[in-house]
């Protein structure tokens, strides 16, 4: 007979749900490149909590970051209205560089 328990250790799944875009690609990376961290915060418990917050302050800095950007690329509410497909390109355009930036500074730091 074994005399020894072994814990059942992860997250449920649903603990991982309510994780979004960003939370699940931290994770991701942390699984991949930092197994050493990744395994860590797991075995603390505060895994879940780690990535709601980079989840959470990834999606306010891209809030924050896009009208920023838009203004700065020239994506203004009059292009929105003589010139949708510009504005549209504009603003894709912006939102792909300001996931770039929450990339190099959330997910993958």
């Amino acid at each position: 007979m074994n005399d020894h328990e072994i814990p059942a250790i992860g997250l449920s799944v649903a603990a991982t749900d309510n994780l979004r875009k960003y939370g699940r690609m931290r994770k991701q990376y942390l699984q991949t490149h930092k197994p050493g961290l990744y395994n860590s915060l797991l075995l603390s418990g505060t895994l879940h909590t780690h990535l709601l917050e980079i989840d959470q302050t990834a999606r306010k800095r891209l809030e924050l970051m896009m009208p920023e950007m838009a203004k700065a690329a020239g994506a203004t509410e009059d292009l929105k209205a003589y010139a949708p497909m510009r504005w549209v390109g504009l603003m894709n355009t912006c939102k792909v560089q300001v996931e770039e930036i929450i990339l190099s500074e959330r997910i993958w730091d």
